[in-house]
């Protein structure tokens, strides 16, 4: 029963083909970095019509390579929202007259459903877990009861975190997208040398602000020589993963759960990952990220996620649209 998964929210073209009964099939990705390069930033225009170039050969490719053909589908999930309102179109185009000429359900899907994607690893955490998305577009914590069953706990009141990272790069001078050169560049920094403000770390709430930290690296880097940039990226990325990890450790003493997910770009930060880690064993919980593949916008968490709200009998989208904007936990959850 394989479910062809169809994700086209910004600035990759996502295709990914799942099955309840024996996992994900395959699934591949197609960047747009290099082409967005020059720009510094995603061109909205550009990224809708290489979407539409790259969608149809995608779908042949993975099917392909799961040994499969569009016969064998029984349906289709794409993603609905929230992300650039062109880009969703070619998505949502794509798999409604594929699915009208195969006679099966197209399912639109929530873009930061990709919090389920940590489902497709073994072991898989178990409902409920808190969840942090992480990403360049979002950081928000939520409680996560069940597919659908979304509560958000808390979230950035102004940058996300990916995008303090992009913007941080641009300042000191590295290339786009910049997050993964600052990281790196982090490594080879003194951590100690400069100590960055930890936003709202000391705030009662759940919620984040990264705009102050990102102003505090411009005062620095105005002045400071280019041997001292790697510093700076080292008290940035500390400051970042500061945060992130003080607020997660709360929002699951505050839960009473036990078990953390993390999911989106900045999943895969190497920094991130090895604070969550030393917090799992101090206090006691457990995380689970997506395969580093898959932290990355992709197809394979939208075909999970229709096939989980497939399997649970969620109609088929009857209308064809899209939702740039669209809050998670305004969704329904399944039985």
């Amino acid at each position: 029963m394989p479910i062809l998964g169809i994700e086209t929210s910004c600035d990759e073209t996502g295709v990914g083909l799942y099955d309840p009964a024996r996992g994900l099939l395959a699934h591949e990705v197609h960047s747009q970095v290099a082409m967005h390069e020059a720009y510094g930033g995603v061109v909205p225009e550009l990224a809708s019509r290489d979407h539409v170039r790259r969608v149809a050969p995608l779908v042949r490719r993975v099917l392909e390579r799961a040994g499969c053909s569009s016969r064998d589908l029984t349906g289709i999930g794409y993603t609905e929202g929230p992300g650039l309102a062109g880009a969703l179109l070619v998505g949502a185009s794509f798999a409604h007259g594929l699915a009208r000429a195969l006679g099966i359900p197209a399912l639109g899907i929530h873009h930061l459903e990709d919090l389920l994607s940590p489902l497709l690893g073994t072991p898989a955490p178990r409902f409920p877990f808190v969840a942090l998305l992480v990403s360049g577009g979002h950081t928000q914590l939520m409680r996560v009861d069940g597919v659908g069953a979304y509560r958000l706990l808390g979230e950035t009141q102004d940058d996300a975190a990916g995008e303090a990272f992009d913007k941080t790069a641009k300042l000191l001078g590295l290339g786009y997208p910049g997050g993964p050169a600052l990281s790196a560049l982090a490594e080879r920094g003194e951590r100690r040398r400069y100590r960055l403000p930890r936003p709202m770390i000391g705030s009662p709430d759940l919620d984040f602000s990264f705009s102050g930290l990102k102003t505090a690296v411009a005062t620095l880097a105005r002045d400071a020589p280019q041997s001292a940039h790697a510093d700076i990226a080292a008290g940035f990325v500390d400051a970042v993963v500061d945060v992130l990890a003080t607020k997660c450790v709360r929002a699951l003493e505050r839960s009473r759960l036990t078990v953390l997910v993390v999911a989106g770009g900045v999943g895969a930060n190497r920094q991130l990952r090895a604070a969550l880690g030393a917090r799992s064993r101090e206090h006691g919980f457990d995380v689970f990220y997506p395969a580093p593949e898959l932290c990355t916008d992709n197809g394979a968490m939208i075909a999970l996620a229709a096939a989980l709200r497939l399997r649970s009998g969620s109609a088929a989208n009857a209308h064809f649209g899209v939702r740039p904007r669209w809050p998670l936990e305004s969704l329904s959850p399944v039985s």
